[in-house]
C-alpha cells in the first residue's frame, strides 16, 4: 500500500545506539501526539488480549551528519517537524526538554534527530540524498 504522507525520522550516525533508539522512540512519539490521524486500531490476538495501536504506515529512519539544512527546508516548507538536541540527553522530563530547546536560537540548535510529517512527494524532496539508516 502507498500512503500520500511519510513519517521520516533523521539520525545523527555518530550517537551511542542507546542514544538513536531513545531519540527515533521520542521523535516518533511526536509525530503520533501531532498527528492522531497516523495511527491505526487497536490490535488484538487470538487469546483476546487486547494491544496499542501502531502507526497505520511505515516510519522511515534516515542517518545525516549534519541534520540543520533538513530542518531548514522543513521549517520553510511548513512540514511538520520535531527536533532532538543533545541537551536534551541531560534532562528528565518533558518541562526540561522544552526548555532547552526554547533556550537556543533555531540556527544553534545541537540537533542530534528530527522528525518530519507531510505529503509524501515534499518529505521525499527534503530527504534526498540522505540514506536510510543502516
Amino acid at each position: 500500500m502507498r500512503f500520500d504522507t511519510k513519517i521520516a525520522i533523521v539520525v545523527r550516525p555518530d550517537l551511542a545506539t542507546w542514544q538513536k533508539l531513545n531519540v527515533t522512540a521520542f521523535l516518533a512519539g511526536a509525530v503520533a501526539g501531532a498527528y492522531p490521524e497516523t495511527i491505526g486500531e487497536p490490535y488484538a490476538d487470538a487469546s483476546d488480549n487486547g494491544y496499542l495501536p501502531l502507526f497505520r504506515q511505515p516510519v522511515l529512519v534516515y542517518a545525516a551528519d549534519d541534520l540543520r539544512p533538513v530542518r531548514e527546508k522543513a521549517v520553510a516548507k511548513g512540514v511538520g517537524t520535531a527536533v532532538f538536541i543533545e541537551e536534551m540527553f541531560k534532562t528528565g522530563h518533558d518541562a526540561d526538554n522544552r526548555a532547552a530547546v526554547r533556550a537556543v536560537a533555531a540556527d544553534d540548535l545541537a540537533l542530534v534527530g528530527l522528525a518530519v510529517y507531510g505529503p509524501r512527494n515534499l518529505v521525499d524532496k527534503l530527504l534526498k540524498g540522505l540514506s536510510l539508516h543502516p
